[in-house]
């Protein structure tokens, strides 16, 4: 794959710890535990407890995450290891410096972006515009993310997407009949998210159970909203882990996901391994989704109380729409998916060694 007589060496401002579910390091890290450790060396951040399929991993080099000082200390270190690649740059002091210290290095360090900002979120000044701006190669997590890049900067974005741990999203073995219907949201709870929208779905369907999963400063209010409305037919769970959402997930028959303002989110593809049909909206252009075939993606609020009614009447359309939904998500494998990034990797390290 390379002619290189040595690894290469990748460096990432991501952390492996294996509590850690923020999207970018779940990501990364699945990435990374792929990476065949006779071609790549990978440096990467930790604070505690890694994910033992990177603790495991040969050719992988963990730096210690401090409370005070990091930036500092993971530059010298960073720069000490000199890598072939700075992969996944965040928005910090840490990326500021790197991309003003990297023509002044003997040896040039390829910046590979991945963006998984919603088009909001991207403006043409702040960060986001220097992580992309001044990136050897730039890819989205969605089409439209990509699109996006290429109106706003004129950059040629690529599109590779977030895959699905297979681990903890996969189908439920059988459907079991009279049980209580459950209509899942799972997601932070904050305004952009819209969980106020999953309670009055609820206010409108009291024989049905409604779970959100997640914490935010949104809480209070959907609370109360709650008591406003007499629901007594939601219950919030808080925040789980990626193996307690999966479990939620297979127990669930619908999935509710209001939010108006996302760039790909992951939990639609982790609702779509698990079988589940998803009620989304259309403004982000979601792929994980395929709209009346998965599940449905709408243009507006009025049209979520019918489409949710469908849904819940008709196990047929539901059962349909559900094993549909695990045939679509095949595509994001993350086992296909990381063999496009070490394509990518392979590329920007020849072409700037040539």
């Amino acid at each position: 794959m390379t002619s290189r007589n040595q690894p290469i060496t990748i460096f990432t401002p991501s952390f492996a710890d294996e509590n850690n579910t923020n999207a970018q390091n779940l990501t990364v890290k699945e990435i990374v535990s792929r990476l065949p450790p006779e071609l790549f060396r990978v440096i990467m951040l930790s604070s505690a407890n890694p994910d033992p399929r990177i603790a495991s991993r040969k050719n992988t080099k963990l730096l210690r995450y401090f409370r005070h000082g990091n930036s500092a200390h993971l530059l010298l270190r960073s720069v000490f290891c000199q890598p072939d690649i700075y992969f996944y740059p965040r928005v910090g002091p840490l990326d500021r410096a790197w991309l003003a210290l990297r023509k002044r290095l003997s040896r040039n360090t390829s910046f590979v972006t991945h963006v998984v900002s919603s088009p909001e979120a991207i403006d043409e000044k702040g960060a986001f515009a220097r992580s992309i701006l001044q990136a050897d190669v730039v890819f989205a997590n969605s089409r439209f993310v990509a699109e996006t890049i290429r109106q706003r900067f004129a950059v040629d974005a690529g599109t590779i997407y977030n895959g699905i741990d297979r681990r903890f999203f996969f189908p439920r073995f059988r459907y079991e009949a009279g049980l209580p219907l459950r209509v899942l949201y799972a997601g932070s709870l904050q305004s952009h998210k819209r969980p106020e929208v999953v309670i009055q779905a609820a206010a409108n369907f009291p024989g049905v159970l409604f779970r959100i999963a997640g914490k935010g400063n949104r809480e209070t209010y959907c609370r109360d909203l709650m008591r406003e409305l007499g629901c007594r037919n939601v219950e919030f769970l808080g925040h789980l882990s990626l193996a307690q959402l999966g479990d939620e997930m297979r127990q669930a028959d619908v999935f509710l996901f209001p939010s108006v303002n996302e760039g790909h989110p992951q939990v639609l593809g982790q609702a779509a391994a698990c079988g589940l049909p998803a009620i989304a909206m259309k403004s982000y252009h979601p792929e994980y989704v395929l709209d009346g075939q998965t599940g449905f993606l709408l243009n507006s609020d009025d049209e979520l109380a019918s489409t949710l009614k469908l849904l819940l009447t008709n196990p047929d359309l539901r059962h349909a729409m559900g094993d549909a939904a695990i045939h679509h998500s095949k595509k994001f494998d993350w086992d296909r998916i990381v063999e496009q990034w070490i394509a990518v990797f392979i590329r920007v390290v020849t072409q700037n060694t040539n």
